[in-house]
């Protein structure tokens, strides 16, 4: 499993949060964090301007989806919904189909180009609510978790 983030997390309670779900994960999968720079852009910016460091964004991960094989799945509050039962299975199904190698994209503050959303084979939505992104990469951390949790049969909050 390897979550491809824009932006890094900065404040030290999303980086313990973040570590503690990494260190829950390693019995059940190995785990990579890839973080690309967030494109700094004026706090007034233009769309133009807005428009161009997305695609800043959407190189550099086209980039790095290029030298990995495996399954994309990108987060988008658009994308298909699922309970956390739905995403197990999903997630099950596809490791009984040998789909080992899931590369997880979340976008930084102006979102996602249209081209990184068509490169995904699974565009996912935790939530009709847009959250930090920050937020966003613990709660997919914590639902990946909770999925081996649900495969092995294991007790999990419900």
């Amino acid at each position: 499993m390897r979550i491809l983030a824009v932006g890094r997390l900065r404040e030290k309670h999303w980086q313990d949060a973040a570590y503690d779900y990494a260190r829950r994960l390693r019995p059940y999968a190995r785990l990579e964090i890839g973080e690309l720079p967030e494109v700094r852009i004026p706090e007034n910016a233009s769309r133009a301007e807005e428009v161009r460091a997305m695609n800043q964004n959407a190189f550099a991960i086209h980039e790095i989806l290029s030298r990995h094989g495996g399954h994309v799945v990108v987060l988008d509050r658009k994308g298909k919904a699922m309970d956390s039962l739905e995403l197990a299975r999903w997630l099950q199904t596809g490791l009984l189909e040998g789909r080992n190698e899931i590369t997880w994209v979340i976008g930084g503050p102006l979102g996602l180009t249209s081209s990184v959303l068509e490169r995904a084979d699974l565009v996912l939505s935790l939530s009709r609510m847009t959250f930090p992104h920050q937020m966003a990469r613990l709660m997919l951390m914590e639902q990946i978790y909770r999925s081996f949790r649900i495969m092995h049969h294991e007790p999990y909050h419900k």
